[in-house]
């Protein structure tokens, strides 16, 4: 028999049973559908966190207190001293610019007659630079800011909203942050989620009045030193310089640091492995549904060759070898597979594409991406299933003696 042949004689068995061919093809469609949709939205997290973390900045590095690889029992903090050691250009040529800052999560803030919690950002007036914030109105905070100790904040633009219902025309405003007030000097433009959560839900105050006045962690300790390395080319060269001056600073040796450096590509590692791993477990859990439908398929056809058991023992008395047989039913098993497969791509992307616009329009930009291999990987899978589940109940009817299936009743 030719190809065409068997294509035919095949569409033409399934087309005799729609109700049940359509129920096995089902079952076929959810799991390609499940598989795609899946390795979508783990896809679109992964670029979403990572693009977020890369918006920073390549070049930037994070010098933390403790290490958790060293055994140090009593580390030393992390002073405005050693920031400024850090940002000494004969000590570390590779540094570019320091920002040491005090941070504190869950504040009461209230203005605009509503109550929100935030994080709060002590910061010096490089911090701008260092972290790429820029405003959308108003001034970041300046020199005569933090000398003065002024009682002035920058508004992330979703703490602007829970609190004014608006992020514009804000300029003037007064907020009271854990009871006391401070003027609105300005709205920072939307930064989204990054390394440390949401980097829009945060209000922004001069470090000099973060210590007297909300934060209070002793006369000159900080808890984050944001660097800012001279080119992205340059990271592993400041890191090496930072860990030496800090080293010298808090007298510790090698491999006993009570501080630890980070980079982003650090970041970017950490959170592509987390949502590798996170975008496998839904890939594994969407493929059992697969394996449900290919299940499905081999039930169908068994089904079938009980049912075509006299037209099997015909066409063998007729010629037919056993391979013609088994190519048959292979391929009507293989078809069932394939047009699931097809159609549960499109089903896989138009969820994927729902999920999308939903969580953009709930205030999370998030776009799930259908990759190639993703589209192929799920092609081939059903192919395969349709393959597997059906090379038993093709063997069996291909194995069938003409005498006993036409005496088959």
């Amino acid at each position: 028999m030719s190809f065409l042949q068997i294509m035919f004689e095949s569409l033409e068995s399934l087309n005799a049973n729609k109700m049940r061919s359509g129920l096995t093809i089902l079952g076929i469609v959810i799991g390609v559908a499940a598989v795609i949709a899946m390795l979508a939205i783990g896809q679109g997290a992964q670029d979403t966190i990572t693009g977020s973390i890369s918006g920073i900045g390549t070049n930037l590095l994070f010098v933390f207190r403790g290490n958790d690889q060293a055994d140090v029992r009593n580390p030393r903090p992390l002073t405005m001293q050693d920031a400024e050691a850090l940002a000494d250009p004969f000590a570390a040529p590779s540094v570019a610019a320091v920002a040491p800052i005090l941070q504190a999560g869950n504040i009461e803030i209230s203005g605009g007659g509503e109550t929100s919690r935030a994080t709060v950002n002590g910061v010096t007036p490089e911090y701008g630079s260092v972290r790429n914030y820029d405003v959308t109105e108003g001034t970041f905070i300046t020199q005569e800011h933090y000398l003065g100790r002024a009682s002035v904040v920058l508004l992330g633009p979703e703490l602007a909203e829970n609190l004014f219902g608006r992020s514009a025309g804000l300029v003037g405003e007064t907020v009271r942050i854990e009871g006391q007030p401070f003027r609105v000097a300005g709205i920072l433009k939307s930064l989204g989620g990054g390394a440390f959560g949401s980097q829009d839900n945060v209000a922004i105050i001069p470090l000099s009045t973060a210590r007297t006045r909300i934060i209070n962690r002793g006369s000159d300790r900080v808890d984050v030193i944001f660097v800012q390395a001279v080119s992205a080319e340059l990271v592993p060269q400041a890191a090496e310089e930072i860990a030496q001056i800090l080293r010298t600073r808090h007298r510790t040796q090698v491999g006993a640091d009570d501080f630890t450096v980070l980079t982003q590509s650090d970041f970017l590692e950490t959170a592509s492995t987390i949502t590798g791993v996170f975008t496998t477990f839904l890939g594994g859990i969407a493929a059992i549904s697969l394996l449900v439908g290919g299940i499905g398929i081999m039930n169908i056809m068994l089904v079938s060759v009980a049912e075509r058991t006299r037209e099997i023992g015909l066409r063998k008395a007729l010629g037919a070898r056993k391979r013609d047989i088994l190519i048959q039913f292979l391929t009507e098993s293989s078809l069932l597979s394939l047009i699931g497969g097809l159609v549960g791509i499109v089903l896989g992307w138009l969820i994927a594409f729902v999920v999308g616009q939903v969580a953009t329009a709930s205030g999370t930009p998030f776009s799930p991406s259908v990759s190639l291999s993703a589209v192929l990987l799920a092609t081939l899978f059903s192919a395969a299933v349709g393959l597997f589940f059906g090379i038993y109940p093709a063997n069996r009817a291909a194995g069938l003696q003409p005498v006993e299936a036409l005496r088959y009743e």
